[in-house]
């Protein structure tokens, strides 16, 4: 049975991380998965572990006191020392013996002289711009293999490590490919639809024109909302916005079948990056039209399944032209390009990574 220490950036919830989805499919493995506290008063730490599912437990790490950047402090090495005992002994009473030790983030570094562990992975799904450049370079230097979900993610670390594999984002496409009894051309007036977190810096700027613009259309905006996000006050004050907020994962595909028109839009801090957010592979399993906000010198990964705009009067028009798209068989190729990223595919490809490179 192979053991497994995951050190994961957040924790386990009902509506899987990428970390989840990849970890909890290795085969023949036994995993610990720690995650950070939510608090300084977060107390999570002193309870049980909670086994989630078979093979897979779950514990909240103690708090971290001091902020990132304090490396060179006493305190800062006390703190990590502090880690690193808890879950080397947490790892002692499971019985585990020089287990694979899966990285989620570049100041998992620190830990690294304190666990006893067999083999190093690094995931890395994001760029940690906000951390120091030393801490990842160190982590994917250490690493027998690196994940990485883009192939600038994979550029990015290719002088810290010569064994990366390409691992981009993925779906669970038995659950959005489900053809919902709620469907769209049921609707006397068209909906075009957001699903996922609406960050302070995401630029809503195309989708509040639009709004003004097609009052005769109605917008439906599902997950949770920052209160700092400029466009968002104004955008509620339309009658043809509609705010959900969040819902449960399994209810998702349920609203997004009611619109026509599924919608994209890029966080500041991200712009130009190449990463697909899950959510993209989600729209593509549902089969609809997708109008996507693009940088200009962003490389368009899907021109043939999703319309790219790059200003807000093109999103706009290109909204209009996806409501009078003939399915034909587009409809089929956009499922079959999220049933390829499904995350079994992609649990499949790290089990042969990892077996290929001996680690399992």
């Amino acid at each position: 049975m192979n053991q497994i220490i995951c050190l994961s950036t957040k924790p386990w919830g009902n509506a899987p991380t990428r970390t989840q989805h990849l970890v909890s499919r290795i085969q023949d493995a036994t995993v610990l998965y720690f995650s950070p506290a939510h608090s300084r008063f977060d107390r999570g730490y002193r309870r049980k572990g909670r086994q989630v599912r078979p093979g897979v437990t779950t514990y909240t790490l103690p708090p971290v006191l001091l902020p990132q950047g304090e490396e060179r402090s006493l305190l800062f090495r006390y703190t990590q020392q502090k880690l690193g005992r808890y879950i080397a002994k947490t790892a002692a009473r499971h019985r585990f013996h020089a287990p694979l030790l899966w990285c989620t983030c570049p100041d998992q570094v620190h830990l690294l002289n304190i666990l006893d562990y067999d083999s190093l992975v690094y995931d890395c799904a994001q760029e940690w711009d906000d951390l120091n450049p030393l801490w990842e370079g160190g982590l994917a230097h250490s690493a027998e293999l690196v994940f990485a979900a883009s192939e600038g993610l994979r550029d990015r670390l290719s002088p810290c490590s010569n064994n990366i594999a390409l691992l981009p984002n993925g779906v669970n496409f038995p659950l959005f490919s489900h053809t919902s009894a709620q469907d769209a051309r049921r609707r006397t007036r068209p909906m075009l639809g957001w699903a996922g977190t609406i960050h302070e810096d995401l630029d809503l700027s195309p989708l509040l024109e639009a709004v003004h613009q097609k009052q005769q259309w109605d917008f439906l905006l599902l997950g949770a909302q920052s209160s700092r996000n400029p466009f968002l006050p104004k955008l509620k004050q339309y009658p043809n916005v509609i705010c959900k907020g969040q819902c449960p994962l399994v209810e998702v595909p349920e609203y997004l079948a009611q619109c026509c028109v599924l919608m994209d839009f890029q966080r500041a801090n991200q712009a130009g990056g190449d990463i697909v957010p899950s959510r993209i592979y989600e729209y593509l399993a549902m089969g609809k039209p997708i109008v996507s906000m693009h940088d200009p010198d962003q490389v368009d990964r899907f021109p043939d399944v999703i319309y790219a705009a790059h200003s807000s009067r093109e999103f706009l028009t290109l909204c209009q032209h996806a409501m009078e798209e003939s399915p034909h068989w587009i409809f089929e190729r956009r499922r079959a390009v999220a049933q390829a990223a499904s995350w079994a595919n992609r649990g499949a490809e790290v089990n042969q990574i990892l077996t290929t490179a001996g680690l399992l």
